[in-house]
């Protein structure tokens, strides 16, 4: 079974930057991580989960919200078996429990047409705040 764990969330000043980690492991069956999709999603309090970004390991193609465009980068070291979401200029509206959640894709390419996340993990919280 694919496990998935964050680590890096904390509580910052608006303006400040935070770098989350997802260590992923358990790959069987000819699985590995090159053929996951990760994504990072959000669940900020009174609002729907979201998507906040995805970096498909395939082919290191990436995907942003809109929100955090600019602002946000993801990077995966395949090496490590691990993805890093580094936020930077955050604001309050960023605040919310990150999770890292792993989508295989087998050869497929890019981060579009996810049907089916696969597997999540505990979440990690991040709080933006004076």
């Amino acid at each position: 079974e694919v496990q998935v764990v964050e680590s890096g969330g904390g509580l910052v000043q608006p303006g400040g930057s935070l770098r989350l980690s997802c260590v992923a492991s358990g790959f069987t069956g000819g699985r590995s991580f090159g053929h996951y999709a990760m994504s990072w999603f959000r669940q900020a309090p009174g609002k729907d989960r979201e998507r906040v970004s995805c970096i498909a390991n395939i082919d290191r193609s990436t995907s942003y919200t809109d929100s955090v465009k600019g602002r946000f980068i993801i990077s995966s070291d395949t090496d490590e078996n691990t993805v890093y979401l580094q936020m930077d200029n955050l604001r309050p509206e960023d605040t919310g429990v990150y999770y890292c959640v792993a989508a295989f894709r087998a050869t497929r390419r890019g981060c579009d047409g996810i049907r089916f996340y696969d597997h999540w993990g505990q979440g990690t919280q991040v709080t933006v705040s004076a």
